[in-house]
């Protein structure tokens, strides 16, 4: 099967629920509705060999309706064909179903993205944070929130006072240094 086999299959099995295509570079992208992804992905999963999940990322159109897309990176090892499913994550929901049942690696990747995202995703065997402590209530990836941080309390965790993300060190000081001077670990006090 070849990649125009793999695709002319996709169109004729989900015409009418496909909203956009889009090829760069030898990869297509599919832009679907969310409530379509499961259907799809088992059918790329089961009938087009699509067996490896390669990654699973969100994108903050801050400003934009709807706010949110997420996008899965797919992998055909039998017909070496890459395909993105991009699905547009309504604002009213900012939820999607879960795929760790087609490809057991999207657990974490689905964690991840709810954790500095908070898009939730139905049906997902373990949906709690992955990098930030449990109870922390913001999400660092999206658009509006600062790059100094946020200050917030951290009960019963090795601090005891504001977070250390308050300041940096996720803030760039301009300058003409190289990135290992500009970029330092954490701010010095005085900046």
């Amino acid at each position: 099967m070849t990649a125009q086999d793999v695709f002319e299959s996709l169109n004729k099995s989900f015409g009418e629920k496909i909203q956009n295509k889009t090829e760069f570079r030898g990869e297509t992208t599919l832009t679907i509705a969310a409530s379509d992804l499961r259907t799809v992905a088992k059918f790329c999963h089961e009938e087009l060999s699509f067996d490896y999940l390669l990654d699973i990322t969100s994108i903050d159109n801050f400003g934009e309706d709807p706010r949110f897309e997420v996008v899965y990176h797919l992998y055909s090892m039998p017909h070496s064909v890459h395909l993105r499913l991009n699905l547009k994550v309504p604002d009213e929901a900012q939820s999607v179903d879960t795929v760790c049942d087609i490809w057991p690696t999207a657990n974490w990747h689905e964690r991840e993205i709810y954790d500095m995202m908070g898009i939730k995703f139905n049906g997902h065997p373990d949906l709690r944070r992955i990098l930030m402590w449990d109870g922390y209530p913001y999400f660092p990836l999206r658009k509006d929130f600062p790059l100094q941080g946020l200050p917030s309390e951290m009960p019963d965790v090795a601090f005891t006072k504001v977070t250390p993300m308050e300041g940096g060190p996720f803030v760039t000081v301009p300058s003409t240094a190289t990135s290992k001077d500009r970029e330092p670990r954490g701010r010095p006090p005085e900046l």
